[in-house]
């Protein structure tokens, strides 16, 4: 192996929004990027907009990409038993067809990417300034994965609604761009279980290759 790609849902459909949110996440990622540099392996990261182009751009990908690990990163759009693995809930819950595909290269942005987002609440006070509600965030962060994308969206909206930058969900692919590249790594692998598997798992591929 000489290089990682990893496909990522987000960006929207347009080129310019999904350069946008493929930099932040680049930021979100520095340290599994400097991994990678590290033993000279090239790193690519591709956002595809919708889940499903994601997974079909990452089948693609291993069935014609060489000497590269293929990674997809998707939403779960919904609650995951925590004895589940990615792999066998996609399978599962869209019947994606994972045949011969190694279990650590599926990873789940448990239930939304905004899950990972809310997990620094600092991060989103300094972007957000005057007008920003923090309190409307939720406050158990050791159960933060177990929130429903409708949740964590109602309490991001009132979080961000009254602030000079606007509703969060009415700017969202400006914003998740921006916000990835302010929100701290670590906290986020804190509150997140999944967020910290992918860290983990990623680095260890790498690693050990």
């Amino acid at each position: 192996m000489n290089g990682i790609t990893i496909y990522v849902e987000g960006g929207g459909d347009q080129r310019n929004p999904r350069d946008e949110f493929r930099r932040g996440m680049d930021v979100f990622l520095n340290e599994l990027k400097l991994v990678a540099r590290a033993k000279s392996w090239h790193w690519k990261l591709v956002p595809r907009g919708g889940r499903g182009r994601a997974y079909d751009a990452f089948c693609n990908a291993c069935r014609y990409e060489e000497n590269t690990v293929i990674v997809l990163l998707v939403d779960s759009e919904g609650p995951v038993q925590r004895d589940t693995t990615p792999l066998v809930f996609l399978r599962d819950q869209v019947s994606w067809d994972f045949s011969e595909i190694e279990e650590e290269t599926v990873h789940l942005m448990i239930q939304s990417m905004e899950t990972w987002i809310v997990s620094d609440a600092d991060a989103l006070s300094r972007y957000y300034g005057r007008g920003f509600r923090q309190k409307a965030l939720p406050s158990d962060l050791q159960n933060l994965e177990a929130r429903s994308k409708a949740d964590i969206k109602k309490s991001l909206t009132r979080a961000t609604e009254q602030t000079q930058k606007g509703n969060y969900y009415d700017n969202k692919l400006n914003h998740a761009s921006d916000l990835l590249k302010k929100i701290d790594p670590q906290k986020v692998r804190d509150c997140c279980p999944s967020c910290d598997r992918f860290f983990k798992v990623i680095g260890r591929i790498i690693e050990s290759h």
